[in-house]
């Protein structure tokens, strides 16, 4: 068993102590771990332990000038990975959006100690229907020094199918002089950092035998399903696969969340249940081989 101590986790995080069991989740670029608070408040209800790390230059307002690298974003989450491991015997990690990819990154690294994956609309690239078809032109920069001299900014519906819920998530985040649309903005520095991520994650997704679930709306307006549709073909081990028909891209915060919360619930459980039954046979073979 893990020691009891503390999560030592990065300040704005949320962490939610439990068993032997722990769930490492990662919030979007420019995101929080509040996007994901749903999602570990009933993973926590069933007694596990949910780690959602806010990391330095991969959460909003961290690198206002996309100074950070994608090796800055991922050393961070090699360290909560590393954090969480010592209080879990089993760990499984999920990423919402982009953070799914630095999840899929973690897992090409560290198959022995991520156990499982679970992916929010992934996303390759921004593609979605509400993504102007001149965001694509993006590609064509060489040099971060020229991306940095572009702001990427989204549009209605920021990923939130809900009004209800897309304008109390608007009022939480905004000042008296924050554009809403600067509330939803990447600076282009960050944007061609999570360009090389993707290029080095896509290399080595067919060595990914984990366990994965994934959950995409038919109709993601910041990310089509075409992204998981990547996964579904490049990944090595058993992909699940949910599509939701009435919500967004955030998919942890919108209409669907209940059923997002509940199959991920579901999802845990059954691979811890197939972990400890290979563990109880291994036992089982080692003490008869004795």
């Amino acid at each position: 068993m893990k020691n009891n101590k503390k999560i030592d986790s990065f300040r704005g995080s949320l962490v939610m102590p439990g068993g032997r069991v722990g769930v490492l989740l990662l919030h979007s670029l420019g995101g929080t771990p509040i996007e994901l608070r749903f999602v570990a408040q009933g993973l926590a209800r069933n007694g596990y332990t949910v780690y959602c790390p806010l990391l330095p230059g991969f959460a909003g307002g961290t690198d206002v000038s996309g100074l950070s690298s994608w090796q800055d974003w991922y050393e961070a989450l090699k360290s909560a990975h590393d954090e969480l491991c010592k209080h879990c015997d089993v760990v499984l990690v999920g990423g919402l959006s982009a953070g799914s990819i630095l999840t899929l990154k973690l897992a090409q690294e560290r198959p022995e100690t991520v156990q499982g994956l679970v992916l929010y609309a992934p996303t390759m690239w921004p593609n979605g229907w509400a993504i102007p078809l001149s965001f694509n032109l993006f590609k064509l920069i060489r040099h971060k020094a020229v991306a940095k001299l572009f702001y990427l900014r989204q549009r209605a519906p920021y990923g939130i199918k809900d009004e209800r819920i897309r304008n109390f998530l608007i009022d939480s985040l905004k000042g008296d002089e924050t554009p809403i649309a600067d509330l939803f903005g990447r600076n282009g520095g960050v944007v061609w950092e999570f360009r090389r991520l993707v290029k080095s994650v896509k290399k080595g997704l067919n060595e990914i035998r984990q366990p994965t679930v994934i959950f995409h709306p038919r109709t993601d307006d910041q990310s089509d399903i075409s992204n998981a549709n990547i996964l579904m073909r490049l990944l090595a081990g058993l992909v699940e696969v949910t599509v939701l028909d009435d919500s967004y891209h955030m998919v942890t915060l919108d209409r669907q969340r209940s059923i997002v919360v509940d199959r991920t619930i579901d999802f845990v459980g059954r691979l811890t249940q197939r972990i400890e039954e290979k563990e109880a046979v291994r036992r089982m073979v080692s003490g008869a081989a004795e």
